[in-house]
């Protein structure tokens, strides 16, 4: 049975988010798939599906540990940028 989760991230740092992560998509071993998008100037999409539960929240312990790090990282370029 496959199972999905969507995320919607808001922020004037979507476009950025999204630049930062967007190369790590697609598959990974057959058992989920991750897709993001900008849906509009503001919001990141994150779409994940798996096989299985444990293969989403597999997905989504990875896939929400790299937009928080991917964030940060943004928070820290901006400051430097003050």
């Amino acid at each position: 049975m496959s199972s999905s989760a969507t995320f919607r991230f808001t922020g004037t740092g979507a476009d950025s988010l999204y630049r930062s992560i967007c190369q790590e998509q697609g598959d990974v071993a057959g058992r989920s798939t991750a897709r993001v998008w900008l849906e509009d100037d503001t919001t990141l999409v994150l779409l994940i599906t798996a096989a299985d539960t444990a293969a989403l929240r597999a997905a989504l312990n990875s896939w929400l540990r790299l937009i928080n790090v991917a964030d940060e990282v943004l928070d820290l370029v901006q400051g430097e940028k003050s």
